[in-house]
């Protein structure tokens, strides 16, 4: 049985292996040991404050194999893009210029960089096993984040964005990162998106231009890769889609991958999910599947479970389920079918 719990310190090992084949463009899964321990820690202590608002916490969930002990996957909740730095982003909006005299009027699309999207909760880090694509466990991986937030409404903000990794092909090879950032950095992708990881963004787009880029003066190449999606990305863009979070007129400042956005109260997972009482069953009953997790904050899980249920039922889950998730008979657990 795979259950998602909040990371600990005991995770590093097997955290860092995750980040070694993690998608490029995941800047906030760095492939280094100090980096990753401090996530850690930092993610440890926000599971463990009093926060009655949304802050600097970053939530950081794993995906474990139970049986195994096998870390099969990682996810990410940052309360608060830009609380302590800007978060910046790109805006491609229409540049209109008129001339009067000519009556002529024209629009031409144009990206400026903003910090527009700071103070809005952000998901990150999300990385599964590549076994798992497709599967209700990847599902489970991005959504119980979602529970979470239903649990603790006051930790997280009224809106919920995230950034989907953009196109770059398969020798890591970004053509509006080559168009644009490296004109300004003389560094490949790779490299800029592992420096971003390691350090901030805030240091790299503040060399970035700071008047629009007109969109037809890049190549067509780079045109292209505005709010593109790599393939490996999609799992992630497709279960957020479903969730009701839409593209908008933001895209990642280096790949120019697009940006979903969300109303907390208006996301699926969070609108839609009850909570019932547990009851423990003493065999495993066949229906539809569902996500369910406790309401806990520092231990918190969430896990799938084939479940014949009914709302205003109790919810009845076998032993396992019941130790999967650190709840007894009786406890109350919240559920969103998949």
């Amino acid at each position: 049985m795979l259950a998602l719990r909040p990371v600990q310190l005991t995770d590093l090992p097997q955290l860092q292996q995750l980040a070694r084949d993690s998608l490029v463009g995941v800047t906030s899964l760095p492939d280094d040991t100090a980096q990753l321990r401090d996530k850690i820690l930092a993610s440890c202590a926000s599971f463990d404050s009093e926060a009655q608002s949304n802050g600097q916490e970053n939530y950081f969930f794993v995906l474990e194999d139970l049986a195994e002990q096998r870390l099969r996957g990682c996810s990410e909740i940052l309360a608060t893009a830009g609380f302590s730095e800007p978060f910046y982003s790109l805006r491609n909006r229409m540049f209109t210029s008129t001339s009067r005299e000519l009556n002529i009027q024209h629009g031409v699309p144009a990206l400026s960089l903003c910090h527009d999207l700071s103070g809005h909760t952000l998901l990150r880090g999300f990385h599964v096993d590549a076994a798992l694509v497709g599967s209700a466990q990847a599902q489970m991986l991005s959504r119980a984040r979602l529970l979470f937030i239903a649990a603790h409404a006051k930790r997280f903000a009224d809106a919920v964005i995230t950034e989907i990794v953009g196109y770059s092909d398969e020798n890591g090879q970004s053509p509006f990162w080559d168009a644009l950032g490296k004109h300004f950095f003389d560094l490949p992708y790779v490299e800029a998106e592992r420096l971003c990881g390691l350090q901030s963004r805030s240091f790299l787009a503040e060399l970035m231009p700071h008047y629009p880029i007109y969109v037809p003066m890049l190549p067509q190449s780079a045109q292209d890769c505005i709010g593109k999606v790599h393939p490996d990305g999609q799992e992630a863009f497709d279960i957020l889609e479903r969730e009701g979070f839409e593209t908008n007129s933001y895209v990642d400042l280096f790949d120019a991958g697009p940006t979903l956005y969300a109303r907390t109260s208006n996301i699926h997972s969070i609108a839609h999910s009850q909570t019932a009482v547990a009851r423990l069953s003493a065999t495993r009953t066949s229906g539809g599947q569902y996500l369910v997790s406790n309401d806990l904050l520092l231990g918190y899980r969430a896990i799938v479970a084939e479940l014949d249920w009914l709302p205003g039922q109790p919810v009845p889950l076998d032993a396992q389920m019941l130790e999967a998730l650190h709840v007894k008979d009786g406890s109350q657990v919240r559920l969103i079918a998949l």
